[in-house]
């Protein structure tokens, strides 16, 4: 009995083993191993150029979503340019013309070493944080693209190879894909391709994955949560548990505007931090007198400019108190419509990408992109994803910070500014 039990045993490790080797054949490269990519000839005033470029599109985005999608938001613009970036190096004329616009790429010679500088230096080991991030290009078998398009793509963007067969293994080829997304983003991003978005047409799947799990430079105590108020508009507030937090001597860079509040929250290791846009709603006492004020995100000029106006006011402040919701969700986007009102339509239907192929055959089917964050009172995760399909033509008190109603934030790289990731919250209870 206890050897045909251990015989099972074996078998199954076996089995399992097998599988586990197979999805890793298939794999470009490690998934927790992004590659090193050549940044031979980046600058620090062409690297700034590339961060004002994504952080453009951050807050363009923004506001095209914020158009038809209401509560809470969470996505990753670096992620979605990255994955756009090596499709842009395939396009040509009129597609790469409105592809530059949107995403504000800068000219190749500019875009090329500094991407790849940025790309090296959020996969720079750091003890105090876990932050990386990683492309790759699945390819038809038996579809000829140009050397010299795929060699570029590794060169600049660590965008490796690797070969799948989405004409008689569309469901195993979508599982290979979304197993390697899985372990890129410590398994929070699942089922980033659903079914039905691959075909027999399909040529080429573009990916990037990005991950972050920071502490708290200052954690705030869990003894300290409790379930208050938060209120998603000023006349309907619901229960959640809010982190309270006395900084003691800790002193913040903040700012207090006329119409926000920001505040920035650092992590361990001194690199990434939190900013937090909080409108001023209620009470803000000043000097003697009780000023009320009563505005909303919607109140909120938002633009990488504005931001940048924003951070040039914060300094170091002593708070008397920091109180933040707990939240966490997640999000997905099949962003065909998006980005084509945004002014790129011509890659989803006229499109050319001659500079992959050699031919104008080849058209963007969908970008699909998924994130997820969790924010406690340890620190943050954050992870997201970004697919591109390509497939063939068809036919109060003024030192009391209190987040207690929608607010947005962002997570960048503090010496850069690189913004990461960017979300809103309006009801820290919903899961998506």
């Amino acid at each position: 009995m206890i050897k045909k039990f251990l015989l099972v045993v074996l078998i199954v490790g076996l089995f399992t083993g097998v599988a586990t080797a197979a999805y890793l054949f298939l794999f470009p490269y490690q998934p927790n191993q992004p590659p090193i990519v050549d940044d031979t000839g980046s600058i620090q005033q062409g690297v700034q150029e590339v961060v004002n470029a994504n952080n453009e599109f951050a807050f363009d985005l923004y506001s095209e979503l914020n158009k038809s999608k209401e509560g809470n938001l969470f996505y990753s613009p670096y992620s979605i340019s990255a994955a756009l970036a090596m499709t842009y190096e395939g396009a040509k004329g009129q597609t790469a013309k409105e592809m530059k616009s949107v995403f504000h790429f800068p000219e190749n010679d500019v875009l090329r070493p500094n991407f790849a500088a940025i790309y090296n230096s959020l996969n720079e080991e750091n003890k105090s944080y876990e932050l990386r991030t990683g492309n790759a290009l699945w390819a038809q078998h038996d579809y000829q693209f140009l050397e010299d398009y795929t060699s570029r793509v590794e060169q600049y963007y660590g965008g490796k190879v690797a070969n799948l067969d989405f004409k008689n293994e569309i469901e195993e080829s979508r599982k290979t894909i979304n197993s390697f997304i899985e372990e890129q983003t410590n398994d929070k991003i699942k089922d980033l391709i659903p079914k039905g978005i691959l075909s027999p047409m399909t040529k080429l799947v573009l990916t990037n994955a990005i991950y972050f799990k920071g502490t708290w430079e200052w954690e705030f105590d869990k003894s300290d949560t409790r379930d208050q108020d938060f209120k998603i508009t000023p006349t309907n507030a619901v229960k959640t548990p809010m982190m309270y937090m006395d900084p003691g001597k800790a002193r913040f860079n903040y700012a207090d505007l006329e119409k926000l509040q920001i505040l920035e929250l650092p992590y361990k290791g001194e690199k990434i931090s939190m900013l937090v846009l909080l409108p001023k709603q209620g009470n803000n006492y000043e000097t003697r007198e009780v000023i009320i004020s009563d505005y909303s995100l919607e109140d909120i000029e938002l633009s990488s400019e504005k931001l940048s106006e924003y951070k040039a006011q914060m300094s170091e402040t002593k708070l008397d108190s920091i109180s933040l919701p707990k939240f966490e969700f997640d999000s997905k986007y099949f962003m065909k419509e998006t980005l084509s009102a945004m002014g790129m339509p011509t890659a989803f239907a006229n499109a050319d990408f001659s500079g992959m192929d050699g031919t104008k055959n080849l058209l963007i089917s969908q970008v699909i992109h998924q994130a997820f964050v969790k924010v406690d009172e340890k620190g943050t995760e954050a992870t997201a994803a970004t697919a591109v399909g390509m497939e063939l033509k068809s036919a109060m008190p003024s030192n009391i910070f209190r987040a207690d109603h929608p607010f947005m934030f962002v997570i960048q790289e503090k010496e850069t500014g690189n913004i990461l990731f960017l979300g809103r919250v309006v009801d820290p209870r919903q899961k998506e």
